[in-house]
């Protein structure tokens, strides 16, 4: 497929909600050409501090985001409600005459894996999030709803505010028991901890 490319430093995951504000100009020209045809950009991750300027190169994950809502306002700039739809690699760019990067994308899918007991697995993950949501957030029921018959890592990660290389690592990952064990790994931390002001070495508490 091709897809207008949008490079943000955060990142989407497959399924969940996100709002944009779009106020460059290449990226207004972008949209509004979305807004015509399919309404489906794909938003990768990309920070130029960590990384430097921004390039096409295959092999880059990023998520295809799916555009719900949007409002122009009066100076050009627009504000997006976008929902993430399925990953998606970068297999080459495209040289056109637009201003923004588009590449030619391959869904991006997960191995096969043994998927004897993978809701009981999940089931555990979300019971692990619904204590840290009880114990250290003081969250007030009900707690969100996450379904264990859907993939779920990315479910609970999208409720997440983290340091988006972590993000990303998960959204590359191709093995749903492997994002789970990322997931837990971190979700314990918190537990250890009882705290969120990320004052260890860890990586950063969530919430």
């Amino acid at each position: 497929m091709r897809l207008p490319l949008f490079p943000l430093p955060v990142v989407l995951f497959p399924g969940a909600p996100m709002p944009l504000h779009v106020f460059e100009p290449r990226y207004r020209q972008m949209v509004a050409r979305c807004v015509e045809g399919d309404e489906r950009f794909g938003l990768i991750y990309h920070d130029p501090d960590r990384h430097g300027p921004f390039s096409t190169e295959n092999g880059g994950v990023g998520c295809v985001a799916h555009i719900v809502k949007f409002q122009p306002l009066p100076d050009g700039r627009s504000l997006l409600l976008i929902r993430g739809v399925e990953r998606f690699r970068v297999e080459d760019g495209i040289e056109s005459g637009a201003p923004y990067w588009e590449a030619l994308a391959a869904p991006y899918e997960d191995e096969r894996e043994d998927r004897r007991g993978l809701v009981p697995r999940r089931q555990r993950s979300i019971d692990l999030f619904y204590r840290v949501l009880e114990e250290v957030v003081k969250y007030k029921q009900p707690f969100p709803e996450i379904d264990p018959g859907l993939e779920t890592a990315f479910q609970i990660a999208q409720a997440i505010r983290i340091d988006p290389g972590w993000q990303q690592d998960l959204l590359v990952s191709r093995r749903e028991r492997e994002r789970l064990g990322q997931l837990d790994e971190l979700l314990r931390l918190v537990l250890d901890a009882g705290t969120l002001d990320g004052t260890r070495d860890d990586p950063p508490f969530p919430f």
